[in-house]
């Protein structure tokens, strides 16, 4: 291709809109204008890559056996209601009404659309398994949508969904996509994680994230380098770092901590280390009527949960507790009749009868703590399970630490950020049974389908991957997506007739070859030539000067290296191979 046959619309500077280098660099080179608040037109060079990106996820995806189908972007409310999502996934669902008033949502995601497929089609178990996706435009009404194509309001996604006949063929299409992922993401060039996740509003057994590794990743990994361990924050298992529970050396006291709330304040005072502090967080589960879904007037269960004073809790986790499914944290008014005292010096000692007592696994293991005395200004020191206060319920609902114990033993965990790409669960019957897509099995009987659900963020893994490559210049696109592998930027091309020969020479053989090639021939100057293929990140750089070209030579350059070389023409299939 050459470059006056395509559109290149590169920028000096960066809206002043764009937080993150992804957002930016994309905008200066000219592969996405905005249009709205997290919608994005793709101009020819940003869909190049999109392109490339999606043949990789098909090529893995069809050779893993996957079927490629197309499910409209509006689709009917009436489907999201028999799973009870229309409700549930609040204003981030988009809908919208006909003019006959009948309700739809544009798709931020298809599992009620390819269920009621499946059980329009597929009525037998010698049907199974089978596994269906598509690569197709999403929507999701994000409250602040921000960076670029990383947290859009519209963009593409791969998102695929198996069904099998039991759990057993469920965990077979599973790993089979698991592997087809990885090869994915090894194809596209990326250092990424493989990660275990909540499943959150897409429901299921089970579910592993894929994170491309960045500085900038909104998203927390916790990984043991010694072994293959690693999971989300929300989801990284956290030992307890106390092995035994030692017996009490000290009498449980109070002192006076006027003005002092803080675990790190209380340390301070009373010379402890902040970790011999616990602190206590309130929590109200409301009960319901199951029938009206009302509030039951005075039907609040409140919780003490107890996390040592230098841990965080991890709210996640906390959601998993029996009773505290959708806990919110206790008002004001709530914690004081609870506990007879401000927030501050709230502890677990003498509470009130049907307050429940929820202690992270580290907590459940200390003695002689610090906590608070549920008097205002006021702590107890010296506090001991089972001696001052019965034992708790216990949890793992704290964030993991660098330093913890991995949980499969073979070392200790370390912390770095990720950008999720890619999602893989097992959605088990959450959705069959719901919307009752059934199948015969070969004893006759009707059985809900065992279902899988895989997703991949196609535009987003765009700003994922310059995220993790790129330096001052611009974009270092790895070689499998870049938009174009080698750019011949001529000097005087439109001046010098042996520049042109040679160029035009040059073009035809790579072409020839099979190189995915652009020849710049706008007749710009060279510095600007230069900027704008650094900027847009082309692997492979060719310059065709008259001064190096009447010594035989040609100059070659790699986009990761700041020096030229000088080759002759005739073995840049070699350097580009080699």
């Amino acid at each position: 291709m050459k470059a006056t046959q395509t559109f290149i619309s590169t920028l000096k500077e960066a809206p002043a809109d764009s937080e993150i280098i992804s957002h930016q660099l994309m905008t200066r080179a000219g592969m996405i204008r905005k249009l709205g608040a997290g919608i994005y037109n793709y101009m020819p060079i940003g869909l190049r890559i999109i392109r490339k990106v999606e043949n990789i996820i098909r090529e893995e995806m069809n050779k893993a056996g996957a079927i490629e189908l197309l499910m409209p972007v509006v689709q009917p409310g009436e489907l999201w209601e028999e799973t009870g999502r229309l409700n549930k996934m609040g204003p981030e669902l988009l809908r919208i009404k006909d003019r006959h008033q009948r309700e739809f949502v544009l798709q931020p995601t298809s599992e009620e659309v390819i269920t009621d497929i499946a059980r329009g089609e597929i009525k037998s178990y010698k049907q199974l398994p089978i596994n269906f996706y598509q690569i197709q435009t999403k929507f999701r009404d994000e409250r602040r949508p921000r960076f670029g194509v990383m947290r859009g309001r519209e963009f593409t996604m791969k998102d695929g969904y198996s069904f099998d006949k039991d759990v057993d063929g469920m965990k077979a299409s599973y790993a089979k996509m698991f592997d087809a992922y990885h090869r994915i993401f090894t194809r596209l060039g990326l250092n990424y994680r493989a990660v275990a996740a909540d499943n959150g509003a897409i429901g299921g057994s089970g579910s592993q994230e894929f994170h491309v590794i960045a500085d900038t990743g909104e998203d927390a990994i916790a990984y043991c380098a010694s072994s293959d361990y690693a999971a989300n924050l929300e989801a990284a298992e956290a030992l307890s770092i106390l092995t035994v529970r030692l017996e009490p050396t000290q009498a449980m006291q109070k002192i006076a901590t006027p003005g002092v709330t803080k675990c790190e304040e209380v340390a301070t005072l009373l010379n402890r280390p902040l970790s011999d502090t616990i602190k206590t967080i309130v929590l109200a589960a409301d009960q319901f009527d199951p029938k009206t879904l009302q509030l039951l007037p005075g039907r609040t269960q409140i919780f003490a949960v107890l996390i040592r004073g230098d841990h965080e809790l991890n709210e996640v986790k906390v959601s998993k507790v029996p009773g505290l499914a959708d806990f919110r944290m206790a008002t004001e008014a709530e914690i004081l009749e609870a506990f007879n005292a401000a927030p501050g010096s709230l502890g677990p000692v003498g509470l009130k009868e049907g307050i429940i007592v929820v202690a992270d696994r580290t907590v459940a293991m200390m003695s002689d703590f610090v906590c608070g005395a549920n008097d205002s200004g006021y702590h107890l020191s010296g506090v001991n399970f089972v001696r001052d206060l019965p034992e708790p319920i216990v949890a793992d609902i704290r964030n993991v630490i660098v330093g913890d114990q991995s949980p499969d033993g073979k070392g200790t965990l370390e912390i770095c950020r990720g950008i999720e790409v890619g999602h893989v669960f097992m959605l088990g019957t959450r959705y069959s049974e719901s919307m009752k897509a059934n199948f015969l099995d070969e004893q006759g009987k009707a059985k809900p389908f065992v279902m899988g659900c895989y997703g991949i963020g196609v535009t987003r893994l765009l700003g994922a991957a310059i995220e993790q490559c790129h330096d001052e210049r611009g974009i270092l696109w790895p070689e499998s997506i870049a938009p174009f592998q080698v750019v011949i930027c001529p000097v005087s091309y439109d001046r010098s007739e042996l520049i042109k020969t040679t160029t035009d020479q040059i073009y035809a053989d790579l072409m020839a070859a099979g190189v995915e090639v652009i020849l710049d021939d706008r007749g710009e100057r060279p510095g600007a030539m230069f900027a704008d293929w650094e900027l847009i990140g082309v692997p492979y750089r060719i310059v065709v000067g008259e001064k190096s070209l009447k010594e035989g030579f040609i100059e070659f350059q790699a986009r990761s290296e700041t020096q030229a070389k000088k080759i002759l023409p005739q073995d840049i299939l070699k350097e580009l191979r080699g």
